[in-house]
């Protein structure tokens, strides 16, 4: 899979291929059927499949503190994207001068100029134009001018509904993982690099790992029992914490701290993966140190019991 960021570094063999355009937020069933259909179509022309994606989404420059929380990190949607045999991922920043462009334009310079597009493939709530005048009807009237064809994503269902990104966030925000996974096709995972941080786990009796969460906000708060994988460790149990640390000094942006539950090992630098299993409890503020202290042990111990009996 070749990644290509920006309009200008689109060369002459990334055009005449299939396309689709979206945040992909998660990469959950839905975005895979959408992919093994463009796949599909793209094999029966012969052509390459392209995904077209922002960074960071319209709605984050828009409203940032509107936006909906991520499922998964620019970083961590390249893996899954090449699993579904993408062959090319065109990363576009969004910004004013892309805010600006009307939808004849986008799809002149975008989708016509840059790529070629041969198939498009387009769901039935995108918009895209500095009047959200772009929809799948809009694309169909320019089909015949420009040469490609064109066709709404298919849509996936589980328990009745469809399969959305929004669906997956209700769920991780109730903590409901075995639903999240059930829509996302696989297990709720963070991942990240370990950075240095205040060192403060040490005194209390918990040494954390502390994690950037590169995302505006986070789909989960609290504390959890989770599995940690990375650094020679492999589904290690653990205590994660996701939020602001209002004992310690409240930030404004969440953090993802992690406490390897058997044994300290040395992770800064390391990439950690973090598949959360069950939520403890919810971010709280202790009236000190010391009671800190003793609601971590109280998370330790309840997170080893759950599991334990859980595997």
């Amino acid at each position: 899979m070749e990644l290509i960021r920006g309009r200008h570094n689109l060369r002459p063999r990334h055009r005449g291929c299939a396309v689709t355009i979206g945040a992909f937020d998660g990469i959950h069933l839905g975005h895979q059927a959408v992919l093994a259909h463009l796949k599909r179509q793209a094999a029966s022309l012969g052509i390459a499949t392209t995904v077209v994606t922002f960074e960071p989404s319209p709605r984050e420059y828009l409203r940032p503190l509107e936006a909906p929380p991520r499922i998964t990190t620019l970083r961590d949607k390249w893996p899954l994207l090449e699993a579904c045999e993408v062959d090319q991922v065109v990363c576009l920043s969004f910004n004013e001068r892309l805010r600006q462009l009307s939808a004849r334009e986008f799809v002149e310079q975008v989708f016509v100029e840059g790529l070629g597009v041969r198939y498009l493939a387009f769901g039935d709530d995108f918009r895209f134009g500095n009047h959200r005048e772009g929809d799948l009807n809009y694309v169909r009237t320019l089909a015949e001018e420009f040469g490609y064809a064109v066709a709404p994503t298919p849509t996936r269902e589980a328990e009745g509904e469809r399969v959305s990104s929004t669906r997956i966030r209700a769920a991780l925000a109730e903590a409901n993982f075995e639903r999240a996974a059930s829509l996302l096709g696989r297990p709720f995972e963070m991942a990240g690099r370990v950075l240095h941080g205040q060192k403060l786990g040490r005194q209390l009796d918990a040494p954390t790992a502390n994690i950037a969460l590169h995302r505006i906000r986070p789909p989960l708060r609290g504390v959890y029992a989770v599995n940690v994988t990375g650094a020679g460790l492999k589904n290690e149990p653990g205590v994660a914490n996701v939020g602001v640390k209002p004992t310690i000094g409240e930030s404004l942006e969440a953090t993802l701290e992690v406490h390897v539950l058997d044994g300290s090992p040395d992770l800064y630098g390391e990439r950690l993966t973090v598949r959360f299993r069950h939520k403890l409890r919810d971010e709280q503020k202790f009236p000190s140190l010391d009671a800190l202290k003793e609601g971590i042990a109280a998370d330790k111990a309840h997170a080893r019991t759950w599991l334990a009996e859980h595997g």
